[in-house]
């Protein structure tokens, strides 16, 4: 049985090793240890979608959560086919109304859990202070490198990058302009705003 130990780390890092592991080795049960309860019922509720049922025991500093298979992992839904690209549209540094230090944690933790999904999206424009998550500093530049290493084109807004003084500070992707911004949109099979 393969065991990880991701009592240190929080959501959404938990389920994404966990799920790694069971794409990994099929079948194979799994033992991850974890440091709190919504990484527990995180974990459950994921390994619960792929068919596996979840046995908790209380260990020091969190749970160790067994992961077995009970059945076939349920059939995934098949989408309809979507015509045209896939495109996110990012207009803040933040996701969501409320806390900014929040807001800030929640999009990086997106654009993180982004980069083990599949399929990729085929493009990310950011816009207004959106343009600061792929500038010099940002702790989204990690996983905004391995997107464009795996093909997703990463274009901000050239007027949002001087509005805030950091067309030099462009870390990852290129710049674009609002015609391009606004054919994209016009022209995505599916645009996605977080």
């Amino acid at each position: 049985m393969n065991r990880i130990d991701c009592r240190d780390l929080k959501c959404p890092h938990p389920v994404v090793e966990a799920r790694k592991q069971l794409l990994a080795a099929p079948g194979q049960p799994l033992q991850i240890l974890v440091g709190d309860d919504v990484a527990r019922e995180n974990v459950s509720r994921m390994a619960d979608s792929m068919g596996y049922q979840t046995r908790a025991e209380t260990v020091d500093d969190g749970y160790a959560l067994t992961l077995e298979q009970t059945q076939a992992a349920p059939d995934e839904i098949v989408p309809a086919p979507v015509q045209g690209k896939t495109v996110l549209y990012i207009g803040s540094d933040q996701m969501g109304q409320g806390s900014e230090d929040l807001g800030r944690a929640l999009m990086k933790n997106y654009l993180l859990t982004l980069t083990e999904l599949t399929p990729l999206p085929d493009q990310i424009l950011f816009v207004n202070s959106g343009v600061k998550l792929v500038c010099n500093s940002a702790d989204t530049l990690e996983a905004l490198n391995s997107l464009a290493c795996n093909g997703v084109d990463i274009a901000s807004c050239g007027l949002c990058l001087d509005f805030f003084e950091l067309k030099e500070d462009l870390q990852v992707g290129r710049i674009t302009n609002m015609l391009e911004i606004a054919e994209a949109q016009q022209q995505a099979g599916r645009l996605i705003k977080p």
